[in-house]
């Protein structure tokens, strides 16, 4: 042994094992999965890797976990001969939490000690769970292509420091060995353990070896079953052996709502098993976060997340891919490029959605839970994914008027059949949340004639619905830019209301008023309780798009918002009596500021629109 140092944890990892140690302990045989998960991991690696350097295997060429007790010693070993690691990714890998999202797990630890538990796996710090039952950890490892010299071990009390020396190690590959604490010993039982490989580890494509009981041979056997569940027959897997595998896969303690396992023929052949989870992950948001398929060609790993099978609007899917038509040796660019992988990914796309047009006609409520924890995202697939717009909109789900709640339950088919006899069109309306969105002057007319509004108020939302133009023949008409496009829906009187000549001199003073504040000021089909509100341009940029864009530091086009006026609302013909100039220019503009905070908007100077309030009540006494 040599070159010793002692060197301490990152901050966050200090906090973690603190955590570890006192607080997780509902589920603490979970370590047991985390550990040979990663030791899978490792052998997975190995091979990969071995493809292109063969002298990496050294003759050892069969590829295993093993896990042995040691009831005297009170310490319990994982083994694997698969990558291992130098010194410096020892330090690395387990001094440090590289991965980000590191604080969104402390963010969703609340106290619930069965809940915290299940998130040891799903934020990928699950080495860390051996201090869960032990007192001690030591690794022993050396990376495969180094020599024997090379070896390297890694031990901590998980006391804020580890120490990291290098030895003289003949086995490639990772041990580590686990001192158990006092009331953890019931995992040196060889059936208990036994059996936790069996739950959380039988679809580990490596054998998961333990000493032959009863034998008093140093003997080993395979305790899990050490096959790809994705290559047998569908009719050998029972449901629980899918709900284990996907548990296995994602580390997700829960179960997948829906699953797909299919095996494709001919020009093509490849076999999926895809998943759609029943909970967001805590990184769902992260765009550029890891995501996609875990890929195998001929069941020769290749990566974790292949994110090519797959559009980003979809990255919540999880399974595996394993093809028999991909190069062996491909790379992640290649694999972009490749005409082979885009048309594996169009059928695949095709697969999850009707997977989830399936979920939606068979049961109901579970297709909510599902719009529940990833509508929005599914949403994205409408701007971004134009070939297969006609299989998302049936999924898509919405808030309307007709609603007491905000529940996002009706589909489009569900609209469509409540139309009104007149209605051509599917009037939406946006706002910067569902209940602004509810409350919007801009629809007032439409509730009043009982015409149903979609309300939508998620960021996305405005961006998303600019890319559609009709569903079933019906036209989508935001109900806050341009003309309504009433058609029959209006009535004769409001048809003439509207183009009455009387009402021209009121509009012209008030444009006079505002000035470029508006491009211009007409008298309002919209409005039945509000005195004003503000639209956007037939072609113009909505308001809503216009406040996203800029607050993510883009430039929108410039546009300047038409004012619709209620020329029956008393206070426009209070407005109409001002014969004041000074008076009827700060009530018009107090009208205005009202519309702007109406429709979401923030007021360039609210002291100034409070002092204009203010004065206009004071006339009034």
């Amino acid at each position: 042994m040599s070159n010793q140092e002692t060197l301490g944890f990152q901050a966050e990892v200090r906090e973690l094992l603190k955590l570890m140690i006192h607080s997780l302990y509902s589920h603490r045989e979970i370590f047991l999965r985390e550990l040979i998960s990663n030791a899978s991991d490792a052998n997975d690696k190995l091979r990969f890797e071995s493809l292109g350097k063969p002298e990496l295997l050294a003759g050892d060429t069969e590829l295993a976990v093993w896990i042995e007790a040691d009831k005297d010693k009170g310490t319990l070993s994982i083994r694997d001969n698969g990558i291992g690691m130098s010194r410096e990714e020892a330090i690395s890998h387990l001094g440090t939490i590289a991965r980000s999202g590191t604080a969104e797990f402390f963010k969703k630890l609340s106290g619930d000690e069965q809940k915290d538990s299940k998130l040891i796996g799903q934020f990928g710090v699950g080495f860390y769970s051996a201090f869960i039952v032990a007192e001690r950890v030591e690794v022993l490892t050396r990376r495969a292509g180094l020599p024997a010299g090379e070896g390297v071990r890694w031990a901590s009390s998980a006391d804020g420091e580890f120490t990291v020396e290098t030895l003289e190690r003949e086995q490639r590959g990772t041990t580590i060995v686990l001192h158990l604490k006092e009331d953890a010993k019931e995992f040196l039982d060889t059936w208990r353990l036994r059996s936790l490989v069996r739950r959380y580890s039988d679809h580990i494509a490596f054998p998961v070896r333990m000493p032959k009981e009863g034998e008093a041979t140093l003997e080993y056997e395979a305790v899990n079953r050490g096959t790809a569940l994705w290559a047998r027959p569908k009719s050998d897997i029972k449901d629980e052996e899918y709900t284990e595998f996907y548990q296995y896969l994602t580390h997700d303690p829960g179960e997948p709502l829906t699953w797909s396992h299919n095996r494709v023929e001919g020009k093509r052949e490849y076999t999926s098993l895809i998943y759609i989870p029943g909970s967001a992950p805590f990184d769902l948001w992260q765009r550029d976060g890891a995501r996609g398929l875990k890929l195998y060609v001929r069941r020769v790993f290749i990566m974790d997340d292949a994110e090519q099978f797959l559009p980003l609007y979809l990255r919540f899917v999880k399974g595996v891919l394993d093809s028999a038509d991909l190069p062996l040796n491909v790379s992640r660019e290649l694999l972009q490029t490749d005409s082979e992988v885009e048309a594996m990914r169009t059928a695949l796309t095709r697969r999850v959605l009707e997977m989830l047009a399936k979920l939606a006609k068979d049961d109901a409520a579970k297709y909510q839970g599902f719009w529940n924890e990833f509508g929005t995202v599914l949403k994205e697939g409408l701007a971004e994914d134009h070939a297969n717009r006609e299989k998302l909109l049936p999924l898509m789900r919405f808030a309307t008027t007709n609603q007491q709640d905000d529940a996002e339950s009706t589909s489009l088919a569900d609209y469509v059949a409540r139309m009104q006899t007149g209605q051509d069109k599917i009037y939406y309306v946006v706002g910067e949340t569902l209940a602004a969105a509810r409350s919007h002057p801009a629809i007032e007319g439409l509730r009043a004639r009982n015409v149903e509004v979609l309300l939508l108020g998620r960021r996305i939302d405005a961006w998303v619905m600019d890319h559609l133009q009709d569903f079933e023949g019906k036209k989508f008409r935001d109900a806050s830019r341009g003309d309504l496009e009433l058609g029959s829906l209006a009535s004769a009187a409001e048809k003439e209301k509207a183009e009455a000549a009387h009402h021209k001199p009121l509009l012209k003073r008030v444009k006079d008023s505002l000035g470029d504040r508006v491009s211009e000021v007409r008298v309002s089909s919209r409005l039945k309780d509000s005195a004003a509100v503000l639209v956007a341009g037939e072609h113009d940029m909505s308001a809503p798009l216009r406040r996203a864009l800029e607050a993510a530091g883009q430039a929108a086009p410039p546009s300047k918002p038409v004012l619709e006026l209620n020329v029956d609302h008393h206070l426009v013909k209070y407005l109409e009596k001002r014969e004041s100039d000074e008076e009827f220019g700060d009530l018009a503009l107090v009208i205005y500021e009202q519309a702007t905070l109406a429709e979401g908007a923030q007021l360039p100077d609210p002291g100034a629109f409070v002092q204009r309030l203010n004065k206009l009540w004071s006339r009034l006494e």
